[in-house]
């Protein structure tokens, strides 16, 4: 990172660590399900206990999402969101909080608006970081430099079809942390915990090169939880989180269950 500068991301793993607690990661997809207040829900997220906000940008044709990911960014797409929506969600939501927030996505809207000029309005509006779902790490070096440039973090994606030259190229080139999916396929919330993923994990971390590694896809419990972050620096939760926001969007209280719900899968980590 230019300067050497310490992101907020890994500020935010500093301060988990010097606690000893792990990280809670939630996911929603700005725009969904109330088209202009996505950034109450990431103040509610973040003041429940959240670590990490990564905030979905809309596309239309997604790769790893399930059905659930797909439906909220199909309705968020109708209402009108757009890659300078989300920024604008993210300069709001940052003059109410100072989570660090992660913008994913697939790689073809960043491209259609231009790398360098992405990447900067990205930084310019408070993003902390990126995930770009279908960019290799073995494509991914102008966008590396462009977000460098920045001070934004590059997050890769790793699964249990990763070799170790995968494992140690995003080790050599992740910034903020590694997102670990849980089993192949699409997001979705599961039953349980894979049994394999301890030892990817332990396959994983030799070439992390004391990069957090966060797990994701599947994760909707407390139990789930606390059983991932057992062996990893964190828990990704996403589909069941936009599930209960489109559950409860006509409920007044919505927001306060979705606190609670936040407020007990953090308490999982701790």
């Amino acid at each position: 990172m230019v300067g050497c500068e310490l992101s907020r991301i890994a500020e935010q793993f500093e301060r988990i660590r010097a606690k000893g607690e792990k990280a809670l990661v939630a996911f929603v997809t700005a725009g969904d399900p109330f088209p202009t207040r996505t950034a109450d829900v990431i103040v509610t997220l973040a003041e429940a206990g959240a670590d990490i906000i990564e905030l979905g940008i809309p596309f239309s044709d997604p790769l790893a999402d399930g059905p659930t990911i797909q439906d909220a960014s199909q309705r968020a797409l109708i209402a009108g969101m757009t890659p300078p929506k989300v920024f604008d969600i993210v300069r709001e939501a940052r003059q109410r909080t100072q989570t660090p927030i992660v913008l994913m996505g697939s790689w073809n809207p960043a491209l259609q608006y231009g790398m360098a000029r992405f990447a900067q309005d990205a930084a310019e509006a408070g993003a902390d970081g990126t995930i770009m779902t279908d960019l290799t790490p073995e494509e991914a070096g102008v966008w590396k430099s462009v977000s460098d440039a920045v001070n934004l973090d590059t997050i890769f994606l790793l699964a249990p079809t990763s070799t170790p030259s995968r494992m140690a190229l995003v080790g050599r080139m992740a910034s903020g942390f590694i997102y670990c999916v849980s089993r192949t396929g699409i997001t979705g919330a599961q039953n349980d915990v894979p049994s394999d993923l301890p030892p990817l994990i332990e396959a994983i971390r030799p070439w992390a090169n004391e990069t957090p590694i966060c797990v994701g896809f599947g994760i909707h419990t407390p139990a789930h939880v606390t059983t991932i972050t057992r062996y990893t620096d964190g828990a990704v939760v996403g589909s069941s989180l936009v599930s209960l926001l489109y559950k409860e969007r006509e409920n007044p209280n919505a927001l306060g269950i979705v606190r609670d719900y936040i407020t007990s899968l953090k308490a999982a980590t701790l």
